[in-house]
């Protein structure tokens, strides 16, 4: 009987420790980021909640899947930030809940018809591939590029469209979520040379890994703008926005204040779905 009461807390700090290992902030980004790709492709209100309960659930597995596989590198380097090295949740938890969420995520997606899960799925399965390895080798940003260049695709597969999205838009996501992969190595360069993850931002001067993340952001707000639509004046206001939110990108991580910079990084995601709703450009 007295163990209830003790129990209780200890299911409290497991489920925040992991809601803090599923990479919230990036998570919410990138389904905030599809869902409103949904939307403006036509969507009605129920099916842009099967895009973002499919893409939560991709995102959930992804972020505790990275967790699960880098227990022990956080642990050998006191990562006390990460939740599993801090003690607050188990691994064999993280690792249960990771592949709960990647089972749940096929018939999620399939409320988007097949053609939509298959993409879907290889954006997910891609996504695995960074965590079980492809981090730490020179092609580190290959899965990025794949898994945010096809996201737009999971959107336009599905109905009402069910068509591949421009080469244009592709691109730009792939821009996207090439240049976060960039910035988001800057706050762990010391604790990934430690446990030997030599992706290929890992392996550059970290000024040259700013000038190229940063490029890429700026890179896929170019993107979108040239995709056309409309003309409208407040939608060039947003493009220097999206512009000035990379230059602080750039000054934060010079300052030596990466997790910053990488909060402006996901300012500068939701910047670009913000200019390209202004804009909106036809995705097919």
């Amino acid at each position: 009987m007295t163990s209830k009461p003790a129990q209780r807390p200890r299911v409290l700090t497991s489920t925040a420790g992991l809601l803090r290992a599923s990479h919230l902030p990036p998570t919410v980004a990138v389904v905030a980021l599809t869902t409103g790709l949904a939307a403006l492709n036509g969507r009605a209100e129920i099916g842009c909640i099967a895009v973002a309960v499919a893409v939560l659930s991709g995102q959930l597995s992804t972020g505790w899947s990275n967790d699960w596989f880098d227990a022990e590198r956080d642990r050998s380097v006191g990562r006390t930030d990460k939740p599993i090295a801090a003690g607050l949740v188990t691994v064999s938890t993280v690792r249960t809940a990771s592949f709960l969420a990647l089972v749940a995520c096929v018939p999620l997606s399939l409320l988007s018809g097949w053609r939509a899960t298959a993409v879907h799925l290889v954006a997910i399965g891609s996504a695995w591939a960074y965590n079980a390895g492809l981090k730490g080798t020179i092609l580190s940003p290959l899965p990025y590029g794949l898994s945010f260049a096809l996201l737009p695709a999971f959107v336009t597969l599905a109905p009402p469209t069910q068509a591949w999205p421009r080469p244009g838009l592709m691109a730009a996501a792939c821009l996207l979520g090439v240049g976060a992969h960039f910035i988001n190595t800057l706050a762990d360069r010391d604790d990934d040379h430690a446990t030997g993850v030599r992706g290929l931002p890992q392996r550059m001067p970290s000024t040259s890994v700013i000038i190229v993340g940063v490029g890429l952001l700026g890179g896929c707000a170019a993107a979108i703008w040239t995709l056309g639509g409309s003309s409208r004046s407040w939608s060039g206001l947003l493009f220097v926005g999206c512009l000035m939110t990379d230059l602080g990108v750039v000054g934060t991580a010079i300052a030596g204040r990466p997790r910053l910079a990488w909060i402006l990084t996901l300012v500068s995601v939701v910047g670009c779905l913000g200019l390209f709703g202004a804009l909106r450009p036809s995705l097919i």
